[in-house]
């Protein structure tokens, strides 16, 4: 497929990004990594700031009054005041989580549970057919537990979410709504703003996860007027173990903890134990103190680069590949939303997803393929498994060449 007319970012710009990923250098023409939508590449800041904090010395934070300690605690909190930033929200609203999955189990837990407890009516969940798993078992345990359904409002055929039945079921005694703001599997960008608008029309409170949002555009939960949001550091280009809730400050402050240990108490005797004010309330024991020190370096990082060279690359990138996918005739796409981030899932009528991905990963080219945790979307989609290939704006245009050049052995060997 011809290139012409498709990139519009300067190939020195483009490489210069890439010299900021140890990884891409490490590997060179030999790794094509498009599986980006499970875990991304880290930035050397990234990497010099996880490494900084080993070797300059550690210490627990929020206990010790010496300087190291006082410096973490110190360095610790900035980086709460970053991701806040970041987001549009307040400090005291961040709560720092292992990452997407931790974050809605809290949700989970200390929101869902003593609400349905307390509730008559408000027992249902509201989410669509595109969830990942995170954001479907968290809530069938608490409705197991206490009783309730879980309602799915549908996807068309195009992957976008059905509007008018996401706001009926909002009617039907829903006591929280939750929703990806962007799909893991079709790459569609869900009407967030208009979704949580619906909800809160209803006086029903909203989750947005945002794991495959916030590595490909801004979002200020601000606007987006939502009660809780969420995303995992290693998708944004930061360490793995380390993740990000935000919620409403008056919503933490109504919130039993989700664990219980140190950091979180306020007082502690054996006739009972009182709880510190949100967030530390909900971090319970020593966290990922290295790896939220490299999720503060990750959106430094990011806010140093042309934000709008960025985003150009990505879209450039995203209609080549898009082009070039459509025009494979043995590929079915997954889905064609109107907006999408590069994530794009496909199966081939020549072969299984995973003879496809391990074909593909002969010359080169890594991707992935499964369920992609999603196994009622894919059934929705009528397909077992899926090959995924999903692109950050360290891509380039010569490795999706790779993985059409992939394909192509792929019908030599099985066509």
């Amino acid at each position: 497929m011809s290139q012409a007319g498709t990139a519009t970012v300067g190939t020195s710009l483009v490489q210069r990004w890439r010299a900021d990923f140890p990884a891409l250098g490490f590997h060179g023409s030999s790794l094509a990594y498009l599986d980006n939508a499970a875990t991304a590449q880290k930035p050397a800041a990234v990497i010099d700031a996880v490494a900084a904090h080993d070797r300059q010395g550690t210490a627990n934070i929020h206990r010790g009054v010496y300087r190291l300690a006082a410096e973490t605690t110190a360095a610790y909190e900035a980086a709460r005041g970053r991701v806040a930033s970041f987001l549009g929200a307040k400090a005291e609203e961040i709560v720092f989580t292992r990452g997407t999955t931790e974050a809605i189990n809290l949700v989970a837990a200390s929101f869902l549970r003593p609400r349905l407890a307390g509730a008559r009516l408000e027992r249902n969940v509201l989410i669509t057919e595109m969830e990942h798993h995170a954001n479907i078992v968290p809530w069938q345990l608490v409705l197991e537990e206490l009783g309730g359904r879980l309602l799915v409002a549908p996807i068309d055929d195009r992957g976008e979410v059905v509007l008018e039945e996401w706001q009926r079921l909002l009617r039907e005694g829903v006591a929280l709504a939750a929703f990806s703001h962007a799909s893991n599997v079709m790459g569609t960008v869900n009407p967030a703003e208009k979704m949580v608008e619906l909800a809160h029309a209803q006086g029903v409170p909203v989750l947005v996860d945002g794991a495959q949002a916030v590595p490909h555009f801004a979002v200020d939960v601000r606007r987006l007027c939502c009660d809780f949001y969420c995303f995992s550091g290693h998708k944004l280009f930061a360490p793995t173990g380390v993740g990000v809730l935000y919620a409403r400050r008056e919503l933490l402050a109504e919130m039993p903890p989700y664990q219980a240990g140190g950091n979180m108490i306020a007082s502690v005797s054996f006739a009972g134990s009182t709880f510190a004010e949100p967030p530390a309330r909900f971090e319970a024991g020593t966290p990922n103190i290295s790896g939220v020190l490299g999720l503060a370096a990750a959106l430094d990082y990011l806010a140093e680069l042309d934000g709008a060279a960025v985003a150009e690359q990505e879209a450039a990138l995203c209609r080549y590949a898009l082009a070039g996918l459509e025009a494979e005739p043995e590929l079915s796409l997954l889905g064609s939303p109107g907006r999408r981030v590069p994530v794009f899932s496909f199966t081939s009528s020549l072969a299984h997803p995973h003879d496809v991905a391990t074909v593909l990963d002969s010359v080169g080219v890594a991707v992935r393929a499964g369920h992609h945790c999603a196994q009622p979307l894919l059934e929705r989609l009528g397909v077992p498994a899926a090959v995924r290939a999903s692109l950050a704006f360290y891509n380039t245009f010569d490795e999706v060449d790779r993985l059409f050049a992939g394909l192509a052995r792929v019908r030599e060997i099985f066509g």
